[in-house]
């Protein structure tokens, strides 16, 4: 029998319905009440003392640059296996991005090329947690406090941290752990996404938590984002409401990227079920896991020793296959009603970045990962019947 199955559809619930009602009908819909209590169940659940959320993970990433002070002159490292906004923020706050090769048969970065491409320049590194599985972290931080005597601060702040800045994208890592910690707590600054296809959904947002150490002032930090993130206003439009209190200051012209209370609401709705949402992507990893044990297939290492990650991406690749034949696999499998994808397209693949000088030539471990890539749905309306119908076309179509 033929389904017809979605990629990754958003789970939203009668709860989660009503919640944004609520929200509409309460009389606030821009960032206020619901924004806040968000912000602080986003904190609580990553184990840390605070976080802001922000209308994306891209926003997120940008506004930590820009609170790092970094820009011209300055040089930040990323992955070269990722999607564009890992990359982009880097080119819109005037620094100069560093892409690293994957290593050998790996969606991560090489820590031995990422060591080497640190200089006096480098600033920060943004590592990529690819599918919700965690980088290795106390790798870059190894390699980071290493790398202390050539690193040269040019601010306050970056002198605090004395050392290269770790500032994860986690946008698909939220709820993942390692070694016992949540995703957020353990990178210097972790910016989530919760844009319609992740985990847990907002329709459009983020938020960007940071770990509390002695030298910093988490509400400093906090206050950093909400200027950055409401033209530079002192105060929100939820403080302008009190008695007499519509005078305001302008500190600097900065952005616009808040998040709203409508979609807080609904963030605040998935997150009081989001440990069942990530039981249940567990549970579908684990029997895609059994169903493609046997065959020539490399898949994400979603679990391991010591780690579990958030099983945001089922990413699998067809060993010995080409670029060809995986693009016609995909076209199969679309012809018996399952979508897929290809996680992700190397950024050096694409005009933008061949225009400012890279070459996919120079990223031949990540280009091989890429050519024979294919991911398939997982999200939490998937049905079992569904999955093992996926895993039946797959064995058929990868001979």
């Amino acid at each position: 029998m033929r389904h017809n199955i979605k990629f990754s559809p958003p789970d939203i619930s009668k709860e989660d319905i009503k919640a944004v009602t609520d929200a509409m009908n309460s009389g606030w819909i821009t960032t206020g009440p619901k924004t806040k209590l968000f912000e602080q169940k986003i904190a609580e659940y990553c184990g840390t003392n605070r976080a802001a959320a922000l209308n994306s993970a891209t926003a997120c990433l940008e506004m930590t640059l820009r609170i790092l002070g970094i820009g011209k002159n300055d040089e930040v490292i990323t992955s070269a296996y990722t999607y564009s906004a890992s990359c982009s923020v880097i080119l819109h706050v005037g620094a100069t991005p560093i892409l690293v090769d994957t290593a050998k048969n790996s969606f991560e970065m090489d820590y031995e090329k990422l060591e080497k491409a640190i200089t006096s320049k480098t600033k920060a590194i943004i590592p990529v947690d690819l599918g919700g599985v965690m980088c290795d972290y106390e790798k870059i931080f190894e390699i980071v406090n290493a790398k202390k005597s050539i690193f040269e601060p040019s601010n306050k702040i970056q002198e605090k941290f004395g050392r290269v800045v770790v500032l994860a994208d986690g946008a698909h890592s939220f709820g993942a752990k390692q070694n016992d910690k949540k995703s957020g707590s353990i990178a210097d600054f972790t910016c989530f996404s919760f844009h319609a296809v992740k985990n847990l959904t907002t329709a459009e947002g983020g938020a960007v938590t940071w770990k509390s150490e002695s030298y910093l002032d988490d509400d400093e930090i906090y206050r950093q984002y909400m200027l950055l993130s409401l033209h530079g206003q002192n105060k929100d439009a939820l403080s302008k409401t009190k008695a007499g209190a519509w005078e305001y200051d302008i500190i600097y012209p900065a952005y616009k990227c808040n998040m709203t209370d409508i979609t807080a609401a609904l963030g605040i709705s998935q997150l009081s079920r989001y440990d069942d949402l990530l039981a249940r992507r567990r549970e579908i990893t684990e029997i895609y896991n059994s169903g493609l044990r046997e065959l020539k297939v490399q898949t994400l290492p979603h679990i391991t020793q010591n780690s579990n990650s958030s099983c945001h991406l089922y990413m699998t690749r067809l060993l010995d296959k080409n670029e060809k034949f995986r693009n016609k696999f995909i076209e199969n499998m679309a012809s018996a009603g399952i979508p897929t994808n290809v996680h992700y397209k190397i950024l050096p693949m694409f005009t933008a970045y061949k225009n400012i000088g890279f070459n996919i030539k120079d990223f031949p471990n990540a280009y091989e990962m890429y050519a024979n890539e294919v991911t398939l749905p997982l999200h939490t309306l998937l049905k079992n019947e569904e999955i093992y119908y996926i895993l039946e076309n797959y064995k058929k179509f990868i001979k």
